[in-house]
């Protein structure tokens, strides 16, 4: 690791702690329904969305209203996403003329899910799937939808903790007008338009066809690029315009534009930390959920950019060079934009993975093996290291359940945090997410990687046991791992050697987004009404603190020890095993 790569990361995480209790501010006002500074800017666009969707948005709902409204908000989506993506070459701004053909059914099924989700994954080049109309209105517009709905859930998680012997958790409806209003689209406009002076462009011009100075044709690509990409690494989306997503030119010109990515994507979820705290009353609670989202981001950082830094040493064996030094990066520069390097490569692959995002700067396949598990294992956590907006609070917050219940079996107390007893209807509902995200990942994997079918096809022709990879052995392996584990913690970013624009693929691996949502949101949800209804229970001098260091250690420990005990044997498979072949000089064949 060099100086100046150190120096670039810590500037990074100051530039998100110095935000962290502004914007936390400002949001827990926000949601708890009193007037902001943009109160007279934008209160008539939230009383209009109240009006045209017939909502009272002072009439509270219970956990399963709020639940109930939830999915059908996003069933909504669902549809509204699949029938453009089917329509789009009956319906305008489509200069390239994408027809039907572009979008198969599973297709349109797999990047449906995948945007309501908040996924993102994209089994798709975007400048050849898609018209402008379905970026602009399908896919932009899911991605202040999702998110949106990431911090109402958010929110109502938190109202669990804040409140005592109510039964309701707020107002879907209002909590994700207040989102959109509010957070994300003031926020977006300011970034979409810092990234348009950087060289992010912004048209709906055809694609142009150019003569290159070896006399053949290219096609450049183009369109409201701007727009889509402020929102898209704001609200932790991921899915990219282009196909190449944050290394194309056109998404991500420069160093700058680089840092300022990857500071949207921890804005809102260092933020909404600092709301939590002021929520429930105490900012210390959540300051030091902060305290644990930074170490396992900094200890995940640091690895990764250290083994990429070291690089091959099947290579150096070859006398190649792999030190830094001032005329060349050293290390591992494969799948990598020179602009960027090595550090900020590193940092972006923690970040993106870290909050859900899944948006990419170089290529995750090409990671050394163990900086491949950085990513991996980072999603395989629950994505709740700083996690997606919303989202990487609300998972935090289920691990406080987890972690506080551990804690009283070891001290023989019932368990507390923030004043409720964690009784068995909470741990049970807590621990009803993690498996059901377990299951996910490693069901899908195994099948996927074992049954001798053809992968490209439904279920008509026998073929290979694994179809489709650009890799076979450990890495192959991985590169099925990985999709899994993205779609199920709806992150979007891959191993990118697997060719996953196929039935099998699309089909399962939006069952898994599926699953990986509302199997973790709908336990969830009932644990907050739970806690809702409950009194608080005075501070004695036996109660856990939950504020200090012992219990910010006791947080990181469950959340990397349960994902470790999880994942321990299929990583074992995967990048663990060819890190050991690549250390001994052997490329498996």
């Amino acid at each position: 690791m060099t100086s100046l790569g150190i120096a670039q990361i810590a500037l990074f995480y100051v530039l998100i702690l110095v935000c962290v209790k502004p914007l936390g501010a400002y949001m827990a006002t926000v949601f708890e329904g009193k007037r902001t500074f943009l109160h007279p800017a934008l209160r008539w666009l939230e009383v209009l969305t109240y009006k045209v969707m017939g909502v009272k948005p002072d009439v509270e709902q219970r956990w399963t209203q709020y639940t109930a409204s939830l999915i059908s908000f996003s069933i909504f989506g669902f549809l509204i996403v699949y029938l453009l993506e089917r329509a789009q070459a009956y319906l305008p701004f489509n200069p390239q003329n994408f027809g039907t053909p572009n979008v198969t059914p599973d297709l349109a099924f797999n990047t449906a899910a995948s945007f309501i989700t908040n996924t993102n994954w994209q089994s798709y080049s975007g400048e050849s799937t898609f018209s402008y109309l379905v970026q602009m209105a399908g896919l932009t517009v899911q991605n202040f939808a999702s998110a949106a709905a990431g911090i109402a859930i958010a929110i109502a998680v938190v109202r669990g903790f804040a409140r005592q012997e109510q039964r309701t958790i707020g107002n879907f409806w209002a909590d994700v007008t207040r989102a959109t209003v509010y957070v994300l689209l003031p926020l977006s406009i300011i970034s979409a338009l810092f990234l348009c002076s950087q060289g992010v462009i912004q048209n709906l011009k055809p694609y142009t066809t150019v003569t290159t100075v070896e006399g053949a044709k290219q096609t450049i690509a183009q369109g409201p690029v701007a727009s889509q990409e402020a929102i898209k690494e704001l609200g932790t989306n991921g899915g990219g315009f282009f196909n190449a997503n944050s290394s194309h030119p056109f998404e991500n010109p420069t160093p700058l534009t680089n840092m300022f990515q990857m500071f949207l994507i921890f804005l809102i979820p260092g933020a909404l930390t600092y709301t939590f705290g002021r929520m429930v009353g105490d900012t210390r609670q959540g300051w030091a959920i902060f305290a644990a989202f930074s170490v396992m981001f900094l200890i995940g950082v640091f690895v990764c950019y250290g083994f990429e830094q070291a690089g091959n040493p099947i290579l150096g064996k070859l006398g190649i060079q792999t030190a830094s030094t001032a005329g060349q990066a050293g290390g591992n520069m494969e799948g990598k934009e020179v602009r960027f390097g090595i550090a900020n490569s590193a940092l972006f692959t923690t970040v993106t993975t870290d909050a859900s995002c899944g948006a990419v700067n170089n290529a995750h396949d090409s990671l050394t093996p163990i900086a491949g598990l950085v990513p991996m294992f980072n999603i395989m956590t629950g994505e709740v290291i700083f996690g997606g907006v919303g989202a990487g609070l609300y998972g935090i917050l289920l691990y406080c359940i987890v972690a506080v219940f551990i804690a009283g079996l070891m001290v023989g107390r019932t368990p507390e945090y923030l004043g409720k007893k964690i009784e068995q209807k909470e741990v049970k509902m807590a621990m009803l997410a993690i498996i059901a995200t377990a299951v996910s990942i490693l069901v899908f994997s195994g099948i996927t990687s074992v049954i001798p079918f053809a992968k490209n096809g439904y279920w008509n022709a026998p073929g290979a046991a694994i179809a489709n990879l650009t890799n076979n052995g450990p890495h192959g392996f991985s590169e099925i791992l990985y999709a899994y584990v993205s779609a199920t913690g709806n992150n979007g970013s891959a191993f990118a050697g697997l060719s996953a624009n196929t039935p099998w693929y699309n089909l399962t691996l939006g069952i898994a987004m599926l699953m990986g949502r509302f199997l973790f949101l709908i336990p969830l949800l009932a644990a907050a009404g739970s806690l809702a209804a409950k009194k608080k229970i005075p501070v004695t001098s036996g109660t856990f603190p939950t504020h200090g260091p012992l219990f910010v250690g006791l947080l990181v420990g469950t959340v990397l020890i349960v994902g470790a005990l999880t994942f321990f044997p299929a990583l074992s498979l995967g990048p663990i095993v060819e890190h050991y072949l690549m250390q001994s000089g052997r490329i498996w064949s």
